[in-house]
């Protein structure tokens, strides 16, 4: 939609044809951030982002910075606000309010949109493009390949836009879900009695026994495994390191940012201020209570010991076991539940000063087929206005 807005504002001369496989355009955008879509974010770089060359990423963004993002919603009606960690939502806190003011702006400039219509292939002619579609054929002279990745694939980005660029001689780098909860083996660990539990908490990647990333952020217990935040950011890595037939496994420290001197230091000082508190009481100060109880389950440890009696090695293990606790990884829950693709058309195939393909003239591309995939907070959206505006000026070029 953006894509289409932009250029007939920037091409009034050229006709538009907008085709969407669903029957109601935008279902990303109302599902999003809680319903309430997250359109971008205050401060937006190439380092929120993974995936394809970070000089391309960074050449797009910047050439349709956040501050252009709040001036064209605005000028559509939808004024934003910040929340926490720089998100950026409408006022209105209703994700409707967005995609009904960019549908009704395609309107106003003229763009034709035809919805609930499959493109089934896209054939390069000496002329342009053949498109074939659910409902016929149609010729274009030039084509924007939108299509999406293959997250949440009831919304029509179900990875076909993958096979149409494909056979227009692109090369497609494996995709995986992308911000997406993980599950963990039911036999392994104690998600199932902590569900619905949140806490902060530090997420390690380990690849072939190696310490590969560390994120921080608020981690959420389910039924299944693990999601919240920090969970989802971390899922592409884990994904992208399985896909590679390497050996990944992830642990969580509850105590972010500290090693486990630290925390052992903390242990000890606290025992000599409160010889007379338990130890589960003690816990309970580092991590909810519900947390701390099936931790030490698990040790097992009895957290009615007071501290003045709890040995060395008791105490040493449990501050191992709040630095580096192992979480048995078993898959993700795909991608009727991803919010992001990781993997795509490969970016080193795209001229990023105009989104056209370097393989296929007359073929850009915009937006998540592309092999880009930011974390969460608003990134990914702000990746396809920046995307679309780059490719509307192209296809004037």
């Amino acid at each position: 939609m953006a894509a289409a807005i932009f250029t007939r504002r920037l091409h009034p001369h050229r006709s538009v044809l907008l085709i969407d496989t669903a029957k109601r355009p935008g279902a990303k955008i109302l599902v999003s951030g809680g319903s309430r879509c997250n359109v971008t974010n205050a401060v937006v770089s190439d380092g929120d982002f993974w995936g394809g060359r970070r000089t391309v990423i960074r050449r797009v963004l910047r050439a349709f910075p956040v501050r252009d993002t709040i001036a064209f919603f605005r000028e559509l009606g939808v004024t934003l606000h910040e929340e926490a960690d720089g998100k950026l939502f409408p006022d209105s806190n209703r994700a409707r309010d967005v995609l009904e003011a960019l549908l009704a702006e395609a309107r106003r400039a003229g763009v034709t949109l035809v919805a609930d219509c499959r493109v089934e292939d896209v054939v390069r002619t000496d002329s342009g493009f053949d498109v074939a579609t659910s409902r016929g054929g149609i010729r274009a002279s030039r084509v924007v390949l939108a299509m999406g990745g293959q997250s949440l694939p009831k919304s029509g980005s179900d990875g076909s836009g993958f096979a149409v660029a494909r056979r227009l001689g692109h090369t497609i780098v494996p995709a995986t879900p992308g911000l997406v909860p993980l599950v963990l083996r039911d036999d392994s660990g104690m998600h199932r009695e902590l569900s619905g539990v949140a806490h902060r908490a530090t997420l390690s990647l380990w690849v072939d026994g190696k310490r590969e990333i560390d994120l921080t952020g608020s981690l959420l217990w389910t039924h299944f495994g693990i999601s919240g935040p920090v969970t989802l950011n971390l899922s592409r890595h884990w994904l992208r390191a399985t896909l590679d037939g390497r050996a990944a496994a992830l642990s969580v420290s509850f105590c972010p940012e500290q090693a486990f001197e630290g925390v052992d230091s903390w242990w000890v000082t606290r025992a000599a201020e409160r010889p007379h508190a338990s130890v589960h009481q003690s816990l309970a100060t580092l991590v909810p209570a519900s947390v701390a109880t099936a931790l030490l389950k698990r040790l097992p440890l009895d957290g009615r010991t007071t501290l003045a009696h709890f040995s060395r090695d008791d105490r040493r293990r449990l501050a191992q076991a709040l630095v580096r606790w192992p979480l048995a990884v078993e898959q993700s829950r795909g991608y009727n539940y991803a919010e992001v693709t990781a993997g795509g058309v490969s970016l080193d195939e795209i001229d990023p000063s105009t989104m056209a393909s370097r393989v296929c003239p007359g073929l850009f591309l915009a937006g998540e087929i592309l092999d880009v995939d930011g974390r969460i907070g608003g990134f990914n959206f702000q990746w396809a206005w920046s995307s679309a505006r780059v490719c509307a000026a192209g296809l004037g070029a």
